[in-house]
């Protein structure tokens, strides 16, 4: 039996990079996948179809996550369409990075309402099904800059340890209806975005690195499922870094 059968996923910002990776893994360990993104464009019906091809239902949802209404309204359609909503994560995110003393106070409040914001709507959409099924995963995708910090990006590195905060305290508020809550704080991971870097800067982030590589989306995806499946089941409240022990 797959780690996720007959469960059913709820992933935002999921059309491409990681969420997409945690989508197709999940599919491949037999869940259903319902994903959101800001358009459900190409990229989003690609993935829509990917998923399907493994075997499992899936749907993309155009959705704003940091909108409080939105998010409600796309977990009421999921737990219509799909019958209920065992795992949520909690993956929708941009960067405007920036010096503290240089940044905007909309680069602040972006970064903050899609980041930090969208997880808690998602959270509060979510957590009445899970607790009327007695139990469910949620994971949010927060970042090692969230645990150390990073010179000019203030705004991310706040919006990410605030994921790590609000997971701490779900699992603490909801442990006693079986929901766990958990974050991942991954590392350098080679996606569109940091494809875009050079090369020299690349070969000096994997410098930083014990093990000389920057991660992948799979490698991202793969401690998601072990979130999401029964193999974590009494594991609530942490934080796992995917960072290739940059974050030791």
């Amino acid at each position: 039996m797959k780690l996720l059968e007959g469960k059913t996923a709820l992933v935002t910002g999921a059309a491409r990079g990681i969420g997409k990776a945690i989508a197709l893994q999940f599919a491949a360990e037999g869940a259903n996948v319902a994903f959101t993104d800001l358009v459900i464009d190409e990229h989003g019906l690609a993935t829509e179809k990917e998923i399907e091809a493994l075997g499992v239902k899936a749907k993309g949802y155009a959705s704003n996550a940091a909108v409080f209404d939105d998010a409600h309204k796309v977990a009421e359609e999921v737990n219509r369409t799909f019958g209920r909503i065992d795992i949520l994560v909690n993956n929708a995110g941009i960067t405007r990075d920036g010096l503290m003393m240089r940044m905007s106070e909309q680069q602040w409040d972006a970064v903050i309402n899609v980041n930090l914001k969208s997880a808690f709507n998602l959270i509060h959409a979510v957590a009445p099904v899970m607790m009327r099924q007695k139990g469910g995963s949620i994971i949010n995708m927060a970042s090692v800059v969230g645990i150390s910090g990073n010179a000019g990006q203030a705004n991310y590195a706040a919006s990410k340890a605030g994921m790590i905060g609000l997971a701490k305290s779900v699992a603490k508020e909801l442990g006693s209806r079986n929901i766990r809550a958990n974050a991942i704080a991954p590392g350098f991971i080679i996606t569109d975005m940091t494809a875009a870097l050079s090369e020299e800067v690349r070969q000096e982030w994997a410098k930083q690195i014990p093990l000389r590589r920057g991660g992948t989306p799979e490698d991202v995806a793969r401690v998601a499922v072990f979130l999401a499946s029964d193999l974590s089941s009494y594991v609530t409240g942490q934080v796992i870094p995917v960072c290739g022990g940059m974050n030791m």
